[in-house]
């Protein structure tokens, strides 16, 4: 069996352990999967990296045994050699020693000891934080968060008995697309719309590579880029955008509002090879509490990327104030406060202030690209045609995709994807209605929508080269585009086409003679009709 297979195998295995001890769809059961599922990644990254370095333990039949054999200096010098972005773990946090200690009653005190202890060695680089800098561990205790006591211990001992079946090894040879899919997977049941106050929309990853690939294009010539979301969410985009950079050559910076979102971004940059960025993944209110400054500590740092994917819609009225009295950073506008709050409807465009702090983040030749609702695109009123005026007046704006309908398994709006270019460098802006693309796909009671791998191909290209494809894709300058009202849908500028057919004196006068049979006949038929209900009427009268 192939190792992505047997990666899933072993997240169901998980899945379906939470769900026998009472936690399935449990609010805290994605804390108990992404963690276990964590540990015996960084635990098999840990032993595979040691045998790298020391012969005596690549020719071991079993490293953890020879490892917990080792003087204790030895192994400090060994640990000494570890690269810095592999976590340091000693024999008592091996997945092995907990698996000969399962017979202990206290178990699931031992198990948890293991996990918070090696947040607590590695808390220097594996910690996030908060916009307060308050530290959020690796890993905390899971056991009490199943609430019968008796039941912990049996639950520690399902939870090892799956891993210790499994071995990463040979997934650390893998690329970013296998990484990228098995996360995907490994979130789809907890990243949904109702998780938080800044619901979590997941972006496709065929839809992040496609702003990734845009953005960046094939250059190789890029080194120390930083790269940028304020509404980072699980980190699919800053992903996506790193792997076409190069994970090497990149800094990711992240915040996001949502402690969900913290924990799964944690893990994403993890398995991406990203250990380095995790001090700048920060949770926190972006627009109220940006954490990322410049070296002054009052404006905005300012990327060389930004990427977005915003809540649309949220209503955020306690801090709708706060907002207000930073208009240098929100030279749009805030949204007004509604009438009437309803929680199941919210209607203050937040997308529009997160619009405005992307521009406000990017540097002088920075680029970005968020998604946005696609009725943005014709907005005739309001912070929508005000930041419309800006991006399309300033020429930062340079390029609009309009995305098939599902596409955002999260939301029923329909989408589309603005690139923007703060260096100025083109006067065209390309505008492509992909909305007919894609192939429909039932999901459980959900229907959704994908892009097919030479859809997003055509996409990319038809982008990269300005092309101009009937029905599909237009260029315009930005003083076509402010002739037009702004309008940034690529349909309002596609051409009508009517077909012309030649004829005869005779043969339109034949055609025109049809006509007025038909319409003749139509006539009668419809009178007919007519006297008919109208006899039954008189019947019914005098019944």
């Amino acid at each position: 069996m192939a190792i992505k297979e047997k990666t899933i195998e072993l997240i169901d295995a998980l899945k379906s352990t939470c769900q026998t001890y009472g936690m399935g769809n449990d609010g805290n059961e994605y804390k108990i999967i992404t963690q276990v599922f964590l540990y015996k990644f960084i635990n098999d990254k840990f032993g595979h990296a040691l045998k790298r370095i020391s012969s005596k333990l690549a020719e071991a039949e079993k490293w953890e045994i020879a490892y917990a054999e080792m003087s204790e200096d030895d192994r400090l010098d060994i640990l000494d050699e570890l690269s810095a972005d592999i976590p340091r773990l000693y024999p008592q946090h091996l997945i092995s020693n907990l698996w000969n200690q399962q017979a202990k009653g206290d178990f699931d005190l031992i198990f948890d000891s293991a996990m918070t202890d090696i947040a607590d060695i590695n808390s220097e680089i594996f910690a996030t934080k908060t916009t307060l800098n308050t530290n959020i561990a690796l890993f905390e205790k899971l056991t009490n968060y199943v609430t019968d006591d008796a039941q912990r211990t049996p639950f520690a001992r399902a939870l090892i008995d799956k891993l210790v079946t499994f071995s990463f090894e040979e997934a650390f040879d893998e690329q970013y697309d296998f990484f990228a899919d098995i996360f995907e997977y490994l979130i789809k049941d907890y990243n949904t719309a109702g998780g938080g106050k800044y619901a979590e929309y997941y972006t496709p990853h065929s839809i992040a590579t496609i702003m990734a690939r845009l953005l960046v294009g094939d250059s190789n010539d890029l080194h120390s880029i930083e790269c940028y979301d304020p509404s980072a969410g699980t980190g699919t985009l800053l992903m996506a955008l790193s792997h076409q950079i190069g994970e090497d050559r990149c800094t990711i910076f992240a915040q996001d509002i949502s402690q969900r979102s913290n924990k799964m971004l944690k893990l994403n940059l993890i398995l991406n090879g990203l250990v380095t960025s995790l001090d700048h993944a920060i949770q926190g209110d972006t627009l109220t509490e940006p954490y990322h400054k410049s070296d002054d500590g009052q404006s905005l740092r300012q990327f060389d990327y930004v990427v977005s994917n915003p809540p649309f819609k949220l209503d955020f009225p306690e801090t709708r104030e706060t907002l207000a009295g930073m208009p240098a950073r929100f030279w749009a506008g805030i949204p007004k406060i509604p009438a009437k709050l309803d929680p199941q409807k919210p209607r203050m465009a937040i997308y529009t202030l997160f619009m405005q702090h992307v521009i406000n983040s990017l540097k002088d030749n920075g680029k970005g690209a968020i998604v946005i609702p696609t009725g943005f695109l014709t907005a005739k009123s309001g912070i929508e045609n005000q930041i419309l005026k800006h991006i399309v007046d300033n020429k930062i704006i340079y390029g609009c995709i309009s995305m098939p309908s599902n596409v955002f398994a999260n939301t029923g709006t329909n989408v589309s994807v603005l690139f923007f270019d703060k260096s100025r460098s083109t006067d065209k802006v390309v505008m492509i209605d992909a909305s007919n693309m894609g192939e429909d796909y039932q999901d459980g009671n959900n229907k959704k929508c994908r892009l097919r791998p030479n859809e997003i191909d055509q996409i990319i290209d038809t982008f990269s080269n300005k092309r101009e494809i009937d029905d599909f894709s237009v260029v315009k300058t930005h003083d076509e585009i402010v002739t037009k009202k702004y309008s940034l849908s690529a349909g309002q500028y596609f051409d009508v086409k009517i077909d012309y057919i030649d004829l005869t004196a005779d043969e339109f006068n034949k055609r025109m003679d049809d006509y007025s049979k038909l319409l003749f006949k139509q006539f009668e038929e419809d009178n007919k009709l007519q006297n008919e209900i109208l006899a039954k009427l008189e019947r019914v009268k005098y019944e």
